[in-house]
């Protein structure tokens, strides 16, 4: 998980909220009704916050950890920030929960019959954050997408009524695909913080050491490794692709976003050569926006 955006100052609702211009995907795009933008931002703020709780990110000062009801001594212990942050969200299905961004998603929980279950999931990956550092597999690091990325596309069915256990297995597809994406434009920011996303056992099978991580330029074998998890990550949105096709109008146009954002993300990483270790590739709106193109006439 990553930290999207600058340092939060001052509002902390209003900090995390802004952060939604930073990411791979539009969030909550102004051509949605005005209550599926409202939903959506509240599903967003919940779980920017978590992960900034998860990556120690939060604004200085302690403004949060006071929401939550944390002493000052401990506003820097992520795992009881995270207890306390649960404790918060149970709060938001049967009572009065302490944080805004918790209060702004009540109406959210109660419009669409959201359950906790997504919410803890997203909470237990920032736990799993705390505790394992390396992922020896593949299909451990599947797993740990399971917690961590998920979650929030099978929240946007429930909000916009359209979850069926097909739509779910696509959106999952997705959301993974976004999550190792975002994993492999971090590889730098994220050793820096300790964690290393790429499977183990493709790092030995490409002979990429740590080392190889923290130089300022790649090397062929890390470009050579970062190419096999961008295929990867491109097969997952392929099989996920499906789900654009599955719903009309509106939210047809933002389901394209969420493949389009991978995908241009992807392709920022081809254009840098698979050098991801100088920064984060980013790609432009225009490259946004024909992507969303070729997705829509794709499933069209």
């Amino acid at each position: 998980m990553t930290e999207a955006g600058t340092a939060r100052t001052g509002d902390p609702e209003r900090g995390t909220l802004d952060k939604a211009a930073d990411e791979n995907f539009p969030v909550a795009p102004f051509f949605l009704p005005r209550a599926w933008r409202d939903d959506l931002m509240a599903v967003y703020g919940f779980a920017r916050l978590v992960d900034d709780i998860g990556d120690g990110d939060l604004a200085p000062g302690g403004a949060d950890a006071r929401l939550l009801g944390v002493p000052d001594a401990q506003a820097d212990d992520r795992m009881v920030l995270l207890d306390a942050f649960e404790a918060d969200l149970h709060r938001a299905f049967d009572s009065a929960p302490r944080h805004p961004l918790l209060r702004r998603l009540q109406p959210t929980v109660r419009r669409a019959g959201l359950t906790p279950e997504p919410f803890l999931g997203l909470i237990a990956a920032n736990r799993q954050d705390q505790l394992v550092k390396r992922y020896e597999t593949y299909d451990d690091l599947l797993a740990y997408c399971e917690l961590s990325a998920n979650p929030v596309g099978r929240l946007v069915l429930s909000v916009t009524g359209t979850s069926t256990p097909e739509r779910v297995r696509h959106s999952d597809a997705v959301c993974t695909a976004l999550q190792i994406v975002e994993h492999l434009q971090d590889v730098a920011e994220d050793l820096g913080r300790d964690r290393v996303y790429l499977p183990a056992e493709d790092m030995k099978r490409f002979h990429v050491l740590e080392a190889d991580l923290a130089v300022p330029t790649a090397g062929a074998s890390v470009r050579a490794l970062v190419a096999y998890e961008a295929e990867r990550a491109l097969n997952l949105l392929n099989e996920g692709t499906p789900l654009v096709g599955s719903v009309h109008g509106r939210l047809k146009l933002l389901l394209a976003g969420f493949v389009a954002g991978g995908r241009a993300a992807i392709r920022a990483i081809v254009a840098a050569e698979y050098d991801v270790l100088p920064g984060p590739p980013k790609p432009g709106k225009l490259q946004l926006l024909r992507e969303v193109g070729v997705t829509l006439r794709g499933e069209g």
